[in-house]
């Protein structure tokens, strides 16, 4: 199956450099790369230019104008311009495990949308990654993370985690498989059947909404947290207010209560 893995970004190349290494260096290599950029400075697309030029997969980068945050609008594009039928959703902070990409091609499923997991690390551990560390993949190591400063339990058990164990975490994981930008994915068509995502809304819950919507369309959430994993690097979220939020809520209760599958603030604007 081909792939196209989208990745968002916005003004943050320390840690999108780190994500770039990170998919290159695949399993699967059967993808494409779109980097979804919302608006970043020009540092950015020098950046990923530099990578672009001998990547083992193509790399695409899709930008508009920085007039404050569209990354729902940014991530519609790239659904549309996306050259396969399955779409990996991901972000610029989240560096991918060699095997990634694979486990999504593995387990993707018709009538099923893939939730997978994400390791949140503090900003000394994500500052001390290399480029070494990620090629060789030890920065997906309990113990070497444990050295620069201790996991807590779930981060443990996801990245200790594999095979048959993997599974077994996953089946009986009582966390609701949801749409989470960081690490999910689905096919092309039941994306664009929903319209894509609100453009509405901004930061704090667009993915769990565009994942809502594609439940109420008959696309299942299912759990792979344990199996497909990534490295979420820290920052900080200026952009995250009490009114966007509190916005965003009363759009998801919107979409739960009367069972909305379909947007009119999403890649089409006319009304369905």
């Amino acid at each position: 199956m081909k792939i196209s893995v989208v990745v968002s970004t916005y003004n943050a190349e320390e840690w999108l450099e780190k994500v770039l290494i990170g998919y290159s260096v695949q399993t699967y290599k059967d993808f494409e790369l779109i980097i979804a950029d919302d608006g970043s400075r020009p540092s950015t697309k020098e950046l990923i230019d530099s990578y672009a030029k001998d990547y083992p997969v193509p790399v695409r980068h899709l930008w508009h104008e920085d007039l404050g945050y569209r990354r729902q609008e940014i991530l519609n594009v790239a659904i549309v311009e996306a050259a396969h039928e399955y779409i990996i959703m991901t972000d610029g902070d989240c560096i991918p495990r060699a095997d990634f990409v694979e486990v999504h091609a593995q387990q993707a499923e018709k009538g099923k949308f893939l939730s997978g997991g994400y390791c949140k690390l503090p900003m000394k551990t994500s500052k001390a990654i290399t480029k070494e560390d990620i090629l060789t993949q030890r920065c997906f190591d309990v113990k070497w993370l444990n050295k620069i400063e201790k996991l807590d339990f779930s981060n443990t058990l996801k990245l200790g985690s594999d095979g048959i164990i993997a599974k077994i975490l996953d089946v009986i994981s009582p966390t609701t498989p949801s749409f989470n930008n960081c690490n999910s994915s689905g096919f092309k068509e039941d994306m664009i059947a929903i319209n894509g995502y609100d453009e509405r809304m901004k930061y704090g819950g667009p993915d769990r909404e565009f994942g809502e919507r594609l439940e109420n369309y008959g696309v299942k959430g299912k759990q792979i947290r344990h199996k497909a994993i990534v490295l979420h690097l820290d920052h900080a979220r200026g952009y995250k207010t009490p009114e966007s939020l509190a916005a965003n809520l009363a759009i998801r209760k919107e979409v739960r209560d009367k069972k909305i599958k379909w947007t009119p603030f999403g890649i089409k604007k006319e009304e369905k």
